[in-house]
């Protein structure tokens, strides 16, 4: 208001001083002087009234309480690529926007101007990125400007919602919170993201929805309203246009018709239009505001405009105007939602356990964890309860165990393994023949099927371990996030419990390995079973002995034969090992009927375990453990007992 004065009594005295001469000045000064005291209460009673409130909502804005929901009043300036938006904003502060080709603004840019009558100079910091503030100059601020949006938004052409918040503490400008938002721009020019109106778009419409914000519209009068997409946009979330004021620029280069847009108003703009003459080329903005005055005082078209339409200086006051009414407005509201999630974060906050203060509350803390946590788990683990956790799969802890088992006893091979194009019984043939010995004829040496057994088992023993490890991975996994979830509000004592839960796996996991290595090596050290199926099976196997033997020691005959558990098989290359093939059958017999016993004992014996340690570790190793220890508090100063 106080730069309006100056530049009305400027205009009026050069204009009296043209028409009038010098004998009209000091009349003219004298009446400026009174308007003077007049202007000045009426900004000093704006400032005590209004200033406070803006400082509110700005630190409001600055402890990001719209991310809680909670909306502020704020004056939006949105527009098309182009349109004068930085230009009307400059005018409005009095200082240099950066400017170029293409989307100047990259990233939303927050102005607060503070209006300061004791300020020699003007005063400008940026604020961004939770923290940074740099302060600069009138010259600089151009250069900072874009320094700051390109450590936000990089340092080509793509945009940014993070904003930057521009501060300008300066005598006469007018007490306005605004953000300025990227252009839009329908086609991406090279550097630019293909994407680029999608980006813009939603970036506007984030501000522009809540019923809160005024949409400053910035339209060029060189296009026609209705086709620009600015307009559209704000339609979009304000039909009939109660939030939206629209500052109509270049009105110098489009003069013509210019009134008649303005007062039809096609495109709905409740709150009206405000037409202005940016600077041009090295004017400094007081001469911009002199000559801006002039045209829409004396052109022809544009002085049948009502002056209550026309001027940066109006633009300032119907700003101030509508935002004091919009602050009025919500803030009651914002008040009210403020104290409502206050209300709420206190009685959350009163329910949380309190915070341990010593190590005697951290050790009972400890130990309230433990036990919730052996609870929880053997539920999942051991009794396959899991109501706590309906929908999340990974905390069915018997189903996903038994999961794992059951693929375990598929990697498991059901059939004795064997060379894939191995001759049939050769491998028995040469083991025979490296095992031979000074024995009756027919006597199947037990070196020779041990022999054997072994490198059959250790093909496989590798599986175990795998299905060990598997199994204690997920279990520790899930033990995890259990102590996670109870220990949530204490991390004073998280580490301890991640240490000692570590160590408890660590242990159980050793164990199953050494069980596993143990498995293993019973099945290397000892052929037997007191299984009956073994029997039954190497006898079904032999009642083929003889059809075998006879197409091996009789030329004749067939040398394809079909055998019980071996199906099809060629044995002509065994003619000349007629000697040893019958000992190779029975071994082969021998073998596959024993590996039936070694696949089950595998099996039962792992699975067994498993759940066997699954069990002891939560109701017996893990609570003995607990029970019999103190651990160390991690915080410092802390030391368990």
């Amino acid at each position: 208001m106080i730069l309006r004065w100056k530049l009305e009594r400027t205009a009026s005295r050069h204009d009296r001083q043209e028409a009038s001469g010098g004998a009209s000045k000091q009349a003219d000064d004298a009446k400026a002087a009174a308007s003077a005291v007049t202007v000045s209460a009426i900004a000093a009673s704006y400032d005590d009234q209004i200033r406070p409130l803006l400082d509110a909502v700005d630190r409001l804005r600055h402890l990001k309480v719209t991310q809680e929901g909670i909306q502020l009043p704020t004056i939006v300036v949105v527009g098309d690529q182009s349109s004068g938006k930085s230009s009307v904003l400059e005018s409005l502060a009095g200082i240099s926007l950066p400017r170029g080709q293409g989307i100047c603004t990259r990233v939303p840019l927050v102005m607060r101007l503070q209006d300061d009558p004791s300020a020699d100079a003007p005063k400008l910091q940026l604020e961004y990125s939770n923290g940074v503030v740099v302060a600069t100059t009138e010259a600089k601020v151009a250069d900072a400007i874009n320094t700051a949006t390109a450590q936000i938004a990089g340092s080509g052409k793509g945009i940014s919602d993070a904003p930057i918040t521009l501060v300008v503490r300066k005598k006469g400008v007018p007490e306005l919170t605004l953000v300025d938002l990227p252009g839009i721009t329908r086609v991406p020019v090279q550097g630019q993201p293909e994407d680029i109106y999608d980006q813009v778009s939603n970036i506007i419409k984030q501000y522009i929805a809540p019923k809160e914000s005024i949409i400053l519209n910035v339209l060029s009068a060189t296009v026609d309203f209705p086709t620009c997409e600015s307009i559209r946009m704000s339609q979009q979330v304000d039909r009939t246009g109660e939030r939206t004021l629209a500052v109509v620029t270049k009105a110098d280069k489009a003069p013509e018709g210019l009134l008649e847009k303005v007062t039809m108003d096609d495109v709905n703009i409740g709150l009206g239009y405000v037409c202005v003459r940016n600077r041009v080329g090295d004017e400094t903005y007081d001469q911009a505001r002199v000559e801006e005055e002039r045209l829409f005082k004396y052109h022809p078209l544009l002085s049948k405009i009502d002056k209550s339409m026309v001027g940066i200086p109006v633009l300032a006051q119907r700003l101030m105007q509508i935002q004091a009414s919009i602050i009025a407005k919500c803030l009651p509201d914002i008040v009210k939602q403020i104290n409502d999630r206050l209300s709420r974060s206190s009685a959350e906050l009163d329910q949380m356990p309190q915070d341990p203060n010593n190590v005697a509350d951290a050790v009972r803390v400890f130990f309230r964890i433990v036990k919730q946590v052996c609870a929880s788990t053997e539920k999942v683990l051991v009794r396959g309860e899991f109501d706590e956790y309906p929908d999340n799969r990974d905390f069915h802890g018997t189903a996903r165990v038994a999961e794992m088992l059951a693929e375990y006893a598929k990697k498991l091979p059901a059939q004795c393994p064997r060379s894939a194009n191995e001759l049939f019984l050769m491998e028995e043939v040469r083991i025979l023949e490296e095992t031979k010995g000074i024995n009756l004829p027919n006597f199947l040496p037990r070196s020779a099927f041990l022999v054997m057994l072994k490198k059959k088992v250790e093909t496989i023993d590798q599986v175990p371990q795998e299905l060990a490890n598997g199994v204690w991975a997920y279990v520790e996994d899930l033990v995890m996030k259990i102590l996670m979830k109870y220990s949530d509000n204490f991390p004073q004592v998280q580490s301890s419990c991640r240490r000692a839960v570590q160590g408890l796996m660590d242990k159980a996991r050793a164990r199953s390995a050494q069980h596993v290595k143990e498995l293993i090596e019973m099945e290397l050290v000892a052929d037997y079973t007191a299984n009956p199926d073994y029997m039954k099976t190497w006898t079904e196997f032999m009642d083929g002995y003889d059809k075998f033997m006879e197409a091996v020691e009789v030329a004749s005959k067939p040398a394809r034969i079909t055998l019980q558990g071996f199906g099809e098989v060629d044995v002509s290359h065994l003619r000349v090992h007629a000697d040893l093939a019958g000992k190779a059958f029975d071994l082969r017999a021998r073998l596959t009927a024993y590996w039936k016993s070694v696949v089950l004992r595998l099996m039962d014996g792992l699975a067994l375990h498993v759940l066997l340690s699954v069990k002891r570790l939560v109701e017996k190793i893990w609570r003995r453990s607990w029970g019999t220890k103190c651990w160390a508090i991690s915080s410092p100063g802390w030391r368990g007992c």
